[in-house]
Order: structure tokens, then sequence, then C-alpha cells
């Protein structure tokens, strides 16, 4: 009989570790998962500032400072992803920066704001600046819900012996986190 008590306590107690080890890999995986999210938004980002860059060029031939920080920034967040995601972070937030100067810029050139092209690029950029912020915030609360799940008892007694590890969240700077907000109208 002690035998059956002492090998249904060993199961339970098995159960339990592998419990708490299933749930801390799921929401590692989430983790992941939302990153991979934030990765292609800023990929679609990347690849749409070139379009703009080539479309607002003509106009602003003398404006040349700002098309080359806005390349330099960009060229800055592409490669920053292989840093981690703080570097990540700080990087798209300078590029949301210069962006922000292009789009002020592009408010002194009539013929620009009337560009059908110029004003589609826009349009996409600012979606596109949407879901990268609708991104954020679902990788900052898996980040959430993990590093809890990682710090509670029982389940930090288990995490540091199976190597999880806190994350960090994807942080924008208060001036970085709202979306540019440009009239291209010909008011």
């Amino acid at each position: 009989m002690e035998l059956i008590i002492l090998i249904v306590v060993v199961v339970v107690i098995a159960l339990f570790v592998i419990g708490i080890y299933n749930g801390l890999i799921g929401r590692r995986n989430r983790i992941d998962e939302a990153l991979a999210q934030i990765q292609v938004q800023l990929k679609r980002r990347h690849d749409l500032i070139p379009n703009l860059i080539n479309a607002v060029k003509g106009y602003m031939g003398f404006e040349q400072k700002v098309l080359t920080d806005v390349t330099n920034a960009r060229a800055s967040a592409v490669t920053a992803g292989a840093q981690g995601v703080a570097a990540q972070a700080q990087a798209e937030n300078a590029l949301t920066g210069t962006l922000r100067s292009l789009f002020a810029v592009v408010e002194n050139y009539p013929d620009l704001k009337a560009n059908q092209n110029v004003l589609s690029l826009q349009e996409e950029l600012t979606t596109t600046e949407n879901q990268i912020s609708f991104s954020r915030q679902n990788y900052n609360a898996s980040v959430l819900d993990y590093n809890n799940a990682i710090q509670v008892f029982p389940n930090v007694l288990l995490a540091g012996m199976f190597g999880f590890t806190k994350r960090e969240f994807f942080e924008a700077e208060p001036e970085a986190a709202a979306v540019p907000n440009v009239d291209l109208s010909l008011s």
C-alpha cells in the first residue's frame, strides 16, 4: 500500500512538473510568434520606405539631407534586428522620427501633396504603422504573461532549472508610439 501511495505521489509531482514546463514552453512560443509578427510588419515598413523616397525624390531635390537621414535610419533599422529586441526598438524609434521629418517637409510641396503615388504610399505606411503598434502590444502582453509565469511560485523553482529566462519588452519611445499625422489633401 505504501508503494502505491509513493507511486501516486511521484506521478502527481511528475504531472505537475510537466504541466508547468509545457505551460512555460507555450508562453515562450507565443512570444516568439508575436515577435515574428512584428518582424513581418517591420519588413513591410522597410520595403515601403524606398518606394516613398523614390516618389518624393524628384520634388525634393534640395532636401537631400532629409532623404539621406531616412535612408540611413532605414538601413540601421534593418540591421538592428540581429542585435536584439532593445536595439531593434531603438533603431525603429529613430526611423519613426526621420519619417516624421520627411512628412513635415512634404507639407511644403503642394505638387507632392497632390501626387497620387505619394498619397497611396502614405496610406500604406500609416496602415503598416498601425499594424506595428498592434503587434508590439501583442508581443508586450505575451512577454508580461511569460515573465509573470516564470517568476511566480512554484514556477520559479522550475523555470531556472529548465533555462527559462526573463524576456525584454519591445519598447517604443512615447513620441514614437504615435503614428505620424500628415494631411496630404489639396486644401
